[in-house]
């Protein structure tokens, strides 16, 4: 039953994830990444991984991408005049052939899980699976150096998108 909300939501994540790529403005890019991020939140809880989600959703779609959002307002990046090519008829055909295809494939899947009758049942997990104490021991012991990392390249981020900031005010 959980391939049943799972295939739909991870089929809404790759096309937000699509349209953080294709999309031409910043806003409307980092708007598609949050919405993504909301359907990432949505298979943590599918996963049983309820602490992860709500981490997913403070952290990430909200404290990160306010600073992003900060960011793309801070460079004032406007699009120089708007892109008359992305409206063509055959670039709109296109995302409808490709939407009709992501859903005529998720309606497959759907079809599939429906007729096998096999409805996976989650497996048995640990007592202290998905906990505070569980995540901040495993982040902090066996990935601190990814987690450095991270930090450490959203600060270099943060203070590169200021200092072009700076250099346009001048």
């Amino acid at each position: 039953m959980e391939l049943l909300i799972f295939y739909p939501l991870a089929g809404l994540c790759v096309a937000f994830a699509l349209g953080v790529v294709i999309n031409n403005s910043p806003v409307g890019s980092a708007m598609s990444l949050i919405a993504m991020m909301l359907g990432l939140a949505g298979i943590f809880v599918l996963q049983q991984a309820h602490f992860i989600a709500v981490l997913q959703i403070i952290i990430y779609a909200g404290a990160i991408m306010v600073l992003f959002m900060f960011v793309i307002m801070l460079l004032n990046l406007k699009g120089s005049g708007e892109d008359a090519s992305w409206r063509s008829r055959d670039k709109n055909l296109l995302m409808t052939v490709l939407s009709g295809f992501l859903v005529a494939g998720l309606l497959y899947k759907i079809l599939c899980v429906l007729n096998s009758g096999e409805f996976d049942s989650p497996a048995s997990l640990p007592e202290n699976f998905g906990t505070a104490r569980e995540v901040g021991t495993i982040l902090f012991t066996e990935f601190v150096l990814p987690f450095e990392v991270a930090s450490i390249l959203l600060l270099v981020a943060m203070i590169g998108a200021v200092v072009l900031a700076k250099n346009k005010v001048d």
